[in-house]
């Protein structure tokens, strides 16, 4: 066969992702250059507004997935073509036929039949001499004759053919592989399998009376269609475990009948019966599985990507919930036999001093623990908060510290914060690395009182799926929800900004443009020169280049030689400000904070081919609140001092909680008894609602009433709808 080129024309990347998420061509165009150049998510959604016509970062996020998409999809065309052009195989229709596959399921089923094969039984069959009968067989052109006497030909027994029946068995093998390649009739049992398939799933031998988490799929069936995500992933980690067997498939009877529709001629032939055992042959033992197999891996690759978008926006939650903010804190890290282990934290997180107390049984020693609070309180009268981890013992001390507050502090507050992950972070390389001298109880008590003080700076030292706000996080794809999750935090920490002189390695690690190595090196060289002055300072730390500035400067902020270098204005844009400064008669610091001054400020006039209105409303929003922290104020939740167990819990009861999981289903709440409670979906709102994303977030506080509480099986069932 002559060889064809396999040259793939240029690939219009911006106008395929354009039209795949409806954002203007031109703005692709200007975030694929910039993505290619170096440029993160965070600076390109920030301070390249002109180049994308504003897009915003989720969009940019969507893109550079999109891209990736179809540049592997391109290089996968490449490798095929060219695996198909070196057996000499390529023809100008079936190269068409790959350039215009959009999925990867298209192209794979056209590279289907040119595929290096293991050994099959088609494989075996040709090997006796059996693909002349095979192909007269599969052209179904004879109309009369008799099959044994065409058949006879091809024995011999010495190739392993003793019989006629053996030569047609050999030939339907070989047709039923040859059904199976044929792109078309595979995408329509495929089809018909997606629409009008069931996902099913038994009890595994052996399971069907045994209690477990996965009792609801021992007798369960759901349309593929409608099947969501959380079931799916339910019913794989239930086949994994041992307790399900599953299979995906629409009616046989109706898949046979479509698919032997298609390979019949719609002559008679003497082969149609032989034509029709080949493919309800093709279908049982060949296509059904392997459909299986593929839209298992659809389902669950969808389900995986639903499952971390939650994760995700969970996680966005938590990072960005209100911060207490620069106060000193009185942090305990709950416990029984081995005590409550209490720390006193600075306004910046600094250890001051730490103790252990045992309020709760089996010591009970209230009056002593009084008196260490009593002491505490007197070498740190400036102590604003008690957070106290949400974990064993949590609530016994929680009524405990209240009473004492109540009685010698009126105006501090104990708050119950989310201890998830403490115990991770305390025997991590971070915490070793920031408090070397101190054990891992300690340590752990350390992060509870800086997650109240502030959530986002202290829980990017956490791997996020330590922290408690997803499902399934350890069944999904790791490599994505990785890159997803730190997405995310990165999102977070660049949105808010970062104090330079203070931040974590771990938190500067997140700032758009700086790697691991070089936050370390900024905090070594704050080290040794006692901290930044100015943005300018940047420059000297080892590692931090020209790029790495650009990308950096603008979300790193410093308290120092000028408040531009405190604001989320770039440096890029400070010879501008002084511009507009001096064009009202004011130096840059008298500006910035002046609403009066900054709202007279004629933005039009300062348009010109460098900078443009986003960028100029941006500078002009900053001017007048520099260093604005996105986030919400801090907002307390108390729960019901008498329900401190599952037990205490009644059906009726109204009362306060806090949001810990958004889940497709429903919400995970915290009410305070060691067990979150679920809100299924039809029981957030007065109104219909599909997703419970639409009215609430992980630390969101509400106010629920308790509907059904299952003791033996730890389960609660509220509502937010029944609540007022």
């Amino acid at each position: 066969m002559t060889s064809v080129s396999t040259t793939l024309p240029p690939p219009e990347y911006a106008k395929i992702i354009s039209t795949e998420l409806m954002i203007p061509q031109s703005s692709v165009d200007s975030v694929i250059r910039l993505l290619d150049e170096g440029c993160t998510v965070p600076f390109i959604a920030r301070y390249r507004k002109e180049a994308t016509g504003g897009t915003e970062d989720a969009a940019i996020e969507k893109t550079m997935e999109h891209l990736d998409f179809h540049r592997s999809l391109n290089d996968r065309k490449q490798a095929i073509l060219d695996s198909i052009n070196e057996k000499g195989n390529l023809t100008p229709e079936l190269l068409a036929k790959v350039i215009k596959a959009t999925t990867r399921t298209a192209l794979e089923d056209l590279y289907l039949p040119y595929r290096p094969k293991r050994r099959t039984r088609a494989t075996m069959a040709k090997e006796k001499g059996l693909l002349p009968l095979a192909d007269r067989m599969w052209a179904q052109s004879d109309r009369e004759g008799d099959l044994q006497m065409i058949a006879k030909e091809f024995v011999d027994a010495d190739r392993g053919v003793p019989s006629t029946d053996d030569a047609l068995q050999g030939a339907r093998d070989i047709v039923a592989e040859q059904i199976t390649e044929n792109a078309a009739w595979r995408a329509a049992v495929r089809h018909l399998t997606s629409t009008k398939g069931f996902m099913t799933s038994r009890a595994a031998r052996g399971k069907s009376k045994e209690e477990s988490k996965f009792q609801d799929y021992y007798e369960f069936s759901e349309p593929l269609k409608r099947i969501p995500s959380h079931r799916v992933l339910a019913i794989l980690r239930g086949e994994k475990e041992g307790f399900l067997t599953y299979r995906i498939a629409p009616d046989p009877e109706s898949a046979r009948t479509l698919l032997s529709n298609r390979v019949l001629d719609g002559h008679s032939s003497i082969w149609e019966q032989q034509m029709r055992k080949a493919s309800d042959d093709a279908y049982d033992r060949l296509l059904a599985p392997q459909l299986q197999t593929e839209i298992r891996t659809e389902l669950k690759l969808q389900a995986d990507s639903d499952a971390i978008d939650v994760f995700a926006t969970n996680l966005r939650d938590l990072l960005m919930a209100p911060p207490f903010g620069g106060k000193t804190v009185m942090a305990i890290d709950p416990g029984y036999r081995t005590g409550c282990k209490v720390v006193v934290l600075g306004p910046t997180g600094r250890l001051l001093d730490h103790g252990v107390v045992y309020p709760t049984v089996p010591r009970k020693d209230v009056a002593g623990t009084e008196k260490a609070f009593d002491n505490w309180f007197a070498r740190f009268p400036d102590i604003e908060g008690v957070p106290i981890g949400n974990g064993t013992g949590g609530r016994e001390t929680l009524a405990i510290v209240s009473r004492y507050l109540k009685a010698s502090h009126p105006g501090v507050r104990a708050l119950t914060v989310n201890e998830s992950g403490a115990s991770v972070y305390s025997a991590s390389p971070i915490a070793r690395e920031e408090l070397p001298d101190r054990d891992v109880t300690v340590r752990g008590a350390v992060s509870i009182g800086r997650r109240l003080q502030d959530p986002l700076a202290e829980l990017v030292k956490i791997d996020p799926k330590s922290i408690g706000v997803g499902q399934y996080q350890h069944d999904v794809d790791q490599k994505r929800l990785k890159q997803k999750l730190d997405s995310v935090v990165q999102s977070c920490v660049n949105n808010v900004g970062v104090d330079v002189n203070t931040a974590s390695p771990a938190l500067l690690s997140y700032v758009s443009g700086i790697t691991s190595r070089i936050a370390k090196n900024i905090v070594a060289y704050r080290d040794e020169s006692g901290g930044f002055a100015s943005r300018k300072e940047f420059r000297k730390v080892s590692g931090l280049g020209a790029k790495a500035f650009e990308q950096s400067a603008g979300f790193l902020r410093v308290k120092g030689d000028t408040a531009l270098d405190n604001s989320a204005v770039h440096p890029e844009r400070y010879k501008l400000v002084e511009k507009i400064a001096s064009d009202l008669g004011h130096e840059v610091d008298q500006l910035i904070g002046d609403s009066q001054s900054v709202r007279a400020i004629d933005i039009q006039s300062y348009v010109d081919n460098t900078v443009g209105l986003y960028t100029l409303q941006d500078i002009v929003s900053e001017l007048e609140k520099p260093g604005r922290d996105p986030r919400k104020d801090f907002e307390a939740v108390e729960f019901l001092e008498s329900v401190q167990e599952l037990e205490d819990l009644e059906k009726g009861m109204v009362m306060n909680g806090v949001v810990t999981n958004v889940t497709k289903f429903g919400a995970f709440i915290d009410v305070g008894v060691h067990q979150d409670g679920l809100v299924h979906v039809s029981k957030i709102a007065d109104r219909f609602i599909s997703d419970p994303a639409e009215v609430l977030h992980a630390g969101q506080n509400v106010r629920v009433r308790v509907m059904e509480i299952d003791i033996e099986r730890k389960r609660i069932s509220l509502s937010i709808r029944d609540a007022n």
